[in-house]
């Protein structure tokens, strides 16, 4: 009886240690602000910086293992850090990393025959992107689209705009999405965008009377055109200074904007022309996956975690800081975030 009471009570506690585990995770390499991508053959890809290095790592399971990363390129006086690392989207044929020096250029590389290649500047005025923000996506037709924050206007930073066709060697004419009317939107956040067939849906963050709040500007016609901005949300956020936290953005399966951005410390999620919702206290939030399966990674102190919005649960999934989500076709979530200098990655 005792040796079955023994038994009994060894077996809970290692039910115990199961359940007090720490989540396993892995590390891909040493670097800071990861960005994650996928193609339509469901290789991943994440990009990430190393001082003025660029390094690209690779998964063709599924994100379970990641090749050793490899050298994209060298960018003399990168940008690197609170959101200012290189960028990379994914299309069917084709995969493109940006990445912007203090000068202010952005740098633009292309896959070909698996090695990636030089392919010059996307601002087609040198040095006018000095604040080394951008985002960039890719549609399913090989198109690229890309936003920034740029001060050739005016010398204030403005939002511009140019699209990447196909086996275009160039970027298109820069163009300006939106001006503020009151000289600068916020100078040092993130603007983003997404892109859903000929739609592109562009969100950044405003100074607008001394409010700082998020707004977004939509085309239908691939980029050509972009509709007045619109607020997001029905609260607003008086500040004197900048909260270098952009949110994040995806298109909804009816074709309306899903966003995720803070305020005062509360991270929320919107739906265009919709009240904001709160979704809990953070910072540094990003949004993926779609339909019953939107996702929002954010971070809490040293803490980074991911937030299901149908039924609100809440997944812790590690230590650090910059988590970016990817959501599966397998209905798994592929997250990458930064910790101690390193780039950790794990699936739930």
């Amino acid at each position: 009886m005792k040796k079955a009471s023994s038994a009994i009570l060894l077996g809970l506690i290692f039910l115990l240690a199961v359940s007090w585990k720490k989540p396993v995770t892995d590390t891909i390499s040493e670097g800071q602000q990861p960005q994650i991508s996928i193609d339509k053959k469901g290789i991943i890809r994440v990009v990430f910086g190393q001082q003025d290095k660029i390094f690209c790592a690779t998964s063709a399971d599924k994100g379970t293992t990641f090749s050793d990363p490899v050298l994209v390129a060298n960018v003399p006086d990168m940008h690197l850090g609170m959101s200012r690392g290189p960028q990379i989207a994914s299309s069917d044929k084709f995969s493109v990393i940006t990445a912007m020096d203090k000068a202010g250029n952005i740098h633009w590389y292309r896959l070909s025959a698996g090695k990636w290649k030089d392919m010059g500047n996307v601002n087609d005025l040198k040095k006018s992107a000095p604040e080394g923000l951008m985002s960039i996506a890719a549609d399913d037709k090989d198109n690229f689209y890309a936003v920034w924050l740029d001060t050739r206007t005016g010398g204030n930073n403005q939002i511009y705009f140019s699209s990447l066709q196909g086996h275009s060697t160039g970027w298109s004419k820069n163009m300006m999405a939106y001006r503020s009317p009151d000289g600068h939107v916020c100078e040092c956040c993130k603007p983003n965008i997404a892109v859903k067939g000929a739609q592109v849906d562009i969100m950044f963050r405003n100074w607008l009377s001394g409010s700082r709040d998020l707004y977004l500007a939509k085309s239908t016609d691939g980029g050509k055109s972009f509709t007045p901005a619109e607020k997001l949300g029905n609260g607003t956020w008086k500040l004197n200074g900048c909260p270098m936290d952009g949110g994040g953005i995806t298109i909804g399966d009816n074709n309306l904007a899903k966003t995720t951005w803070q305020r005062s410390g509360t991270i929320f999620y919107a739906e265009q022309g919709k009240p904001e919702i709160s979704v809990g206290a953070g910072r540094i939030c990003s949004i993926a996956g779609n339909g019953a399966n939107t996702l929002i990674a954010l971070q809490k102190n040293d803490t980074v975690k991911l937030i299901n919005l149908k039924n609100r649960s809440e997944t812790f999934v590690g230590n650090g800081s910059f988590m970016k989500p990817l959501a599966l076709p397998s209905a798994k979530t592929l997250c990458v975030w930064e910790q101690n200098n390193k780039i950790k990655y794990r699936k739930i």
